[in-house]
């Protein structure tokens, strides 16, 4: 019974409900403004790769409308976030519904981010294993640069995760990721100029 194994998914169990008590007020205000704001959806949920590729739902708050195009195309993500929205998601308050992937198994607080099954035909290898274990609410990518490096560096910081996971480092991803959130570090994409999705390559 390792870390990795056993110890590990405790600890997230505990951390979990501790955390989704203590922020209760915060879940609960921040559902209530977006459910009248988004005509009674107050949650994002979007079918993500998770521990051995095995899908599930990801839970967030819903930051963006639903505009579309002409031609019945979402239109661009910078151009469909609210005002709300846009300051829930620069307080990343976003994640918080994610802790109830947490308890749920489905995601672990530390490990690669879940992106999206689009992307799948597209990773290499040695970029799949990153699915080794479950998906998490922040990672070694998250603290290493977040959207300031390119997609191949945060892949290449996920197998590493991957590779060394243990307790010491999960603390230290945690106590990083509260230091960036409060400072806002790591980030060099605007609302107006994304993070450009993942093609293969970039």
């Amino acid at each position: 019974m390792g870390y990795k194994n056993f110890f590990k998914r405790l600890i997230d169990i505990i951390v979990a409900a501790l955390a989704l008590v203590g922020v209760a007020p915060i879940i609960g205000l921040v559902t209530l403004i977006l459910y009248k704001q988004n005509n009674g959806k107050p949650f994002f949920l979007q079918e993500r790769p998770g521990k051995n590729k095995k899908p599930f739902n990801i839970i967030k708050f819903k930051t963006m409308t639903d505009e579309k195009d002409a031609e019945g195309n979402l239109l661009p993500d910078n151009l469909r976030i609210t005002k709300f929205g846009g300051w829930v998601r620069k307080l990343s308050i976003d994640e918080l519904p994610q802790l109830i992937n947490v308890l749920k198994g489905e995601m672990s607080l530390v490990g690669p981010r879940p992106l999206l099954f689009k992307y799948m035909p597209l990773y290499t290898a040695e970029q799949l294993r990153r699915h080794e274990v479950r998906p998490g609410i922040t990672g070694w990518a998250q603290v290493n640069g977040r959207n300031s490096i390119s997609w191949t560096q945060k892949f290449a910081l996920d197998v590493e995760y991957v590779d060394k996971v243990s307790l010491i480092l999960d603390c230290k991803i945690l106590l990083l990721t509260v230091k960036k959130v409060l400072v806002r570090e790591g980030i060099n994409q605007s609302e107006e100029r994304p993070m450009q999705p993942f093609n293969g390559t970039n």
